[in-house]
């Protein structure tokens, strides 16, 4: 008998176990870590202290999204590099390079650009890390005109953003005895991280006064977002002449705002860039162009080396 209750308690216990290990609820996998894109979506030249200096984030995460086929040269970007090490503290600088598939567009609008770049863009701020994102296209910009000269190289249109049109830099480049693919790639580069530097007066405040004038759709002249000063990487409005391989003049266009309310600190034209590389060549140096003095004191007095 005693036998008999010992095999029945133990049968009671064993149940008791076995219901209370299947009743408990099963673990709930772990859920992917939100990503805070807000920081990465503000206005050009919002971060233009945090790229400069290091009191935030040590170190830049550069995004580099081409189409398959318009990777940018070694070159452009080693001395995009150097020129980021030149004027601002960030000794770690990072480059991703992300392939994609074309958007089979015969133009891009900037709004069009945007959306890409939420579709594809995978590297945003996170702890000590600034992170931007750098598109180059296989089609130009809406409303180009290469035969005329009137094209554009590149754009800005965040804080962390920027377009290159990379098939137009190549056209433009081949026209060109003297400048190459690498040429027009880096001064774009540069001017347009110019503009997420802050540069000229789009959050980097002047410490003299040098940003150049346009007229508006009223005729009236109003400050261009670009440098007055003669031969500068920021200059926005040149003219040359008949030996010019465009033979045009063009204005870069300052601001243009789309329908979602993402607004383009800088348009630059291929007239611009083409004319301020055949100057250097013409003066014998190699064809590069950098910042004027009044754009470098600027950086220099909003955190900048």
């Amino acid at each position: 008998m005693n036998t008999f209750k010992n095999f029945f308690l133990l049968f009671v216990l064993a149940l008791a176990v076995s219901c209370s290990k299947s009743s408990t609820a099963p673990e709930e996998e772990p859920q992917p870590a939100t990503v805070n894109k807000e920081a990465n979506l503000l206005a050009t030249g919002d971060s233009a202290n945090d790229i400069l200096s290091n009191d935030t984030y040590d170190k830049l995460l550069i995004e580099i999204g081409y189409v398959e086929g318009f990777r940018p040269t070694t070159t452009a970007m080693t001395q995009f590099t150097d020129y980021l090490r030149e004027y601002t503290f960030k000794e770690d600088i990072e480059i991703i390079y992300n392939e994609l598939p074309s958007p089979v567009e015969d133009e891009l609008t900037l709004q069009e650009i945007v959306d890409l770049e939420t579709k594809n863009r995978t590297a945003f701020n996170t702890d000590n890390t600034l992170a931007i994102y750098i598109y180059f296209a296989d089609a130009p910009a809406e409303g180009d005109d290469l035969e005329g000269g009137l094209v554009t190289l590149g754009a800005v249109y965040r804080n962390t953003s920027m377009i290159i049109h990379e098939i137009t830099v190549r056209k433009l480049a081949s026209r060109s005895s003297s400048i190459n693919n690498e040429d027009v790639e880096t001064a774009t580069l540069n001017h347009e991280f110019g503009h997420l530097f802050g540069l000229v007066d789009l959050g980097t405040d002047m410490v003299n006064d040098h940003e150049s004038e346009s007229e508006n759709e009223d005729g009236e002249l109003v400050g261009d977002k670009h440098c007055n000063q003669d031969g500068c990487l920021m200059r926005a409005e040149l003219q040359f002449g008949s030996n010019s391989v465009l033979g045009k003049s063009q204005k870069t266009s300052a601001k243009k705002v789309y329908e979602d309310g993402i607004t383009s600190g800088c348009i630059l034209s291929g007239a611009s860039v083409m004319s301020l590389l055949e100057k250097s060549t013409a003066k014998g140096n190699a064809a590069s162009v950098d910042l004027d003095a009044e754009c470098i004191l600027d950086l220099r007095a909003h955190g900048g080396r």
